[in-house]
């Protein structure tokens, strides 16, 4: 087996950096964002009809990214504050509870007879 001869500095360097945590926590939201959009835009081939009244539904992810970033960056970056994260996460997700049943209600007016 041959030895690499490379100094340590050269052998550390495999030119990859993982993403930070919140960039993780941004991708899975735009990934639920996408798994939706793809949803919406091909629901009328297999129909024949829209969706319609999905604003409030299309604003539970964000909340939930929103507060998940909040926590994330806290425990990365230390800021915001801990409470000032905590408190935000919290808000984030009572508004996305709060905004839930109303999309869901969105959604099955499309469904109604």
């Amino acid at each position: 087996m041959a030895e690499d001869k490379r100094s340590p500095e050269e052998q550390e360097d495999s030119g990859f950096t993982p993403s930070s945590p919140v960039k993780r926590t941004l991708a899975w939201t735009g990934l639920a964002y996408m798994v939706i959009l793809v949803v919406i835009t091909t629901y009328p081939y297999f129909t024949g009809s829209g969706l319609s009244n999905l604003g409030p539904l299309l604003t539970v992810p964000g909340l939930i990214g929103l507060g998940a970033v909040a926590l994330v960056s806290w425990r990365t970056a230390g800021k915001p504050g801990k409470w000032s994260a905590i408190a935000l996460a919290a808000l984030c997700w009572l508004l996305a509870l709060a905004t839930l049943p109303i999309g869901i209600a969105g959604l099955m007016s499309n469904f109604g007879g």
